[in-house]
């Protein structure tokens, strides 16, 4: 990423089959744990989008591993919105949720630097390489998006991402599960053509 090297790869993509594998990844970090996880997609946002798929992924991952991964108990939601930016593009605008320790103001500002765990005796039995949010930040910016952070420290805290996406269909997505199981069945049927 520092380097500059990382190209970010357009393509059309379905948003109901990134959420759905999301919400496996999710459901399979908090599995034993004390925590409930919410997924809420707005059903009119388009269903079919184009940009960089994986990296979408990539930021959706390490938001959601982070809110579980500071969550000793309660839950983890991810809300999935969008409003139009023009004709063609909208803002796909994903909060990341969580009731875990929160983070104390003053370590707001240094949140997104490299290497940095804050609290460190607080969180030394939490993996990482304290990477992850400073990936997530440039991954953000590289697609002309933003992050913003609030957090009440002891309550928990919201991450919430904007990021420019191009429409390549406007059929509104409706009940994500729904639009995934469709996804899969004319998969299945252009399989067997």
């Amino acid at each position: 990423i520092e380097s500059g090297q990382l190209e970010l790869v357009e393509d059309t993509y379905h948003l109901a089959t990134v959420i759905q594998d999301e919400k496996l990844l999710l459901n399979a970090r908090v599995a034993g744990k004390p925590i409930s996880t919410l997924i809420e997609v707005d059903p009119t946002i388009p269903s079919k989008l184009s940009g960089d798929k994986l990296r979408v992924k990539q930021i959706l991952t390490n938001l959601l591993s982070n809110g579980v991964k500071y969550t000793k108990q309660g839950n983890v939601t991810l809300k999935v919105s969008f409003e139009w930016m023009d004709a063609d593009t909208i803002q796909l605008i994903f909060a990341v949720a969580d009731t875990g320790r929160g983070i104390k103001k003053e370590d707001i500002p240094h949140l997104f630097d490299k290497f940095k765990r804050l609290e460190l005796s607080e969180n030394q039995n939490i993996e990482g390489t304290g990477l992850g949010l400073n990936i997530v930040k440039q991954l953000v910016e590289q697609m002309q998006g933003t992050i913003v952070v609030d957090s009440v420290y002891g309550k928990g805290s919201v991450f919430t991402v904007r990021i420019p996406q191009r429409v390549a269909d406007k059929n509104a997505i409706g009940n994500f599960e729904e639009a995934v199981r469709e996804y899969r069945k004319d998969m299945q049927a252009s399989k067997s053509l």
